[in-house]
């Protein structure tokens, strides 16, 4: 089993910045693709950004330019970097681990997730 706890949510005013960071415990995640989603109520659950093992990365367009995903496999921690934040993009904010290699924005290619962590962007 794989445990993931996102942290670095919180409110930010309209082009603040956060960081958002989700530490994994149980089997390693070093050889697998992580991803960070978002869900805001009533919307499907979006892929924000993913990346592989090996450092190829995804995002969604909406966020290129803006944030940054990465990752530290030593200590087993994915992080996202969110600069410019607007205010449509206040959700939960979820990381997951696919559980092989590869980037994908399928959030059913996902197996394991964290609870999320609540980013409100206020205007």
């Amino acid at each position: 089993q794989v445990q993931l706890v996102e942290s670095g949510g919180g409110l930010v005013q309209a082009g603040g910045s956060l960081r958002l960071s989700c530490a994994a415990s149980g089997r390693t995640f070093s050889r697998y693709a992580m991803g960070w989603f978002r869900q805001a109520p009533g919307k499907e659950r979006e892929s924000v950004a993913t990346i592989s093992w090996y450092g190829s990365i995804y995002y969604a367009e909406s966020v290129k330019g803006r944030f940054t995903i990465s990752r530290e496999n030593a200590v087993n921690t994915v992080y996202l970097q969110m600069n410019s934040l607007k205010p449509e993009e206040s959700s939960i904010y979820y990381c997951a681990d696919r559980r092989v290699d590869g980037c994908s924005r399928k959030v059913n290619e996902y197996v394991y997730w964290g609870q999320g962590t609540q980013v409100t962007v206020s205007s």
